[in-house]
C-alpha cells in the first residue's frame, strides 16, 4: 500500500546547487514543515549532502543522500534523480566533476552573451550569487534581477537564458546511460524526475521509460512540486505500465516559489509501490 504515515520529500535543492538555502537551513525548514524523510538532489552535486547529514542527526529526521543528473536523451536534457547514492564513491564522483567543468565553460559563454546584449559583469555577478558552486541559468537570472534588467526570475529566462533567447547556451551533459550508471553504480536507485515536463509525445516518453528500465532505473517522480493533478494520474499511468517503482519530491529550490511547498505533497495513488519500500 502507497499510504503514507511519513511525510517523503525526495527532490530538493540547496545552495550547493541553485537552491536559495544552505543545506542545513533546508533541513531546519524540513523539519517545522514535518517533513519525516528528506532526500537533498542538488544540480549534479553532492557537496551540500554532508552538511545536511550532520544537521538531520541534529533532528527527528532521516536524511537521504541524493544528487540530480542532468542527462541527455535522444538530444533531449533529462534529469535523473539518485537516492540512496554514495557520495564517496569515484565513478560517481568524477562523472559529477566532468559536467562541473563543463557547468563552468557554459557560465562564462552565458556572460559573454549577456555582455554582448549590453549587460556587463553577468558572469562576476553569477558567481558571487552562486558563492562556492558551480553556476547555473538561476544564478544569472538572480543577477538580472538585483540589475533591474527584469522584474523577476521567469522574465529574465523568458527574454534571456531559454532556447532561441540571446543568452541561452546549450549544456554539455551526461549521456542517458552514464547518468544511470552512475547512480546504481555507487548503490543508489534511480528515478526520472518530474517526467510530465519534458514535453515528449507518448510514445517518445514510453520509449525513454522503456530503455530507463533496461539500464536499471528504479523508479519515476509521480508525485511532484510541478505537476498538475491529471498529469500526476498519467505518471501512474506509465509506473504501473513499466513496473516503476513511484517517487515523490517537491523539487524544492526555495520558499520564494510558493508553487513548490517543501513537504507540501498529495500522497501517491495507493496501488502504486513506493520508492521507499525497497529500502525496507
Amino acid at each position: 500500500m502507497a499510504t503514507i504515515s511519513v511525510n517523503y520529500d525526495l527532490h530538493t535543492h540547496s545552495t550547493a546547487s541553485d537552491g536559495t538555502l544552505k543545506p542545513s537551513q533546508l533541513v531546519e525548514l524540513a523539519v517545522a514543515s514535518r517533513v519525516g524523510v528528506l532526500a537533498l538532489t542538488d544540480h549534479d552535486t553532492i557537496a551540500g549532502v554532508t552538511e545536511a547529514m550532520r544537521s538531520a542527526n541534529s533532528f527527528d529526521i532521516k536524511l537521504i543522500p541524493g544528487v540530480e543528473i542532468s542527462a541527455t536523451w535522444e538530444r533531449q536534457v533529462v534529469h535523473l534523480v539518485g537516492l540512496g547514492v554514495n557520495i564517496a564513491d569515484s565513478q560517481l564522483l568524477m562523472g559529477l566533476q566532468g559536467i562541473a567543468t563543463n557547468r563552468e565553460a557554459r557560465a562564462k559563454r552565458i556572460g559573454e552573451k549577456l555582455a554582448a546584449c549590453g549587460i556587463e559583469g553577468a558572469y562576476a555577478g553569477a558567481r558571487e550569487i552562486a558563492g562556492g558552486s558551480a553556476i547555473a541559468r538561476p544564478h544569472f537570472a538572480r543577477y538580472l534581477v538585483q540589475q533591474r534588467v527584469v522584474a523577476d526570475t521567469q522574465t529574465a529566462f523568458k527574454r534571456f537564458l531559454v532556447r532561441n533567447r540571446p543568452a541561452y547556451v546549450a549544456g554539455c551533459w551526461a549521456s542517458f546511460a552514464q547518468g544511470v550508471e552512475w547512480i546504481v553504480a555507487s548503490g543508489g536507485q534511480a528515478v526520472v524526475a518530474h517526467p510530465a515536463r519534458y514535453r515528449m509525445t507518448r510514445s517518445k516518453l514510453r520509449r525513454m521509460l522503456a530503455e530507463f528500465k533496461s539500464l536499471g532505473g528504479s523508479a519515476i517522480e509521480v508525485v511532484s512540486g510541478t505537476h498538475s493533478r491529471d498529469e500526476t494520474q498519467a505518471m501512474a499511468r506509465y509506473a504501473r505500465e513499466f513496473d516503476l517503482a513511484a517517487s515523490a519530491g517537491s523539487d524544492f529550490h526555495g520558499p520564494e516559489r510558493s508553487w513548490s511547498k517543501l513537504g507540501g505533497l498529495p500522497p501517491l495513488p495507493a496501488d502504486l509501490r513506493p520508492v521507499w519500500d525497497e529500502w525496507r
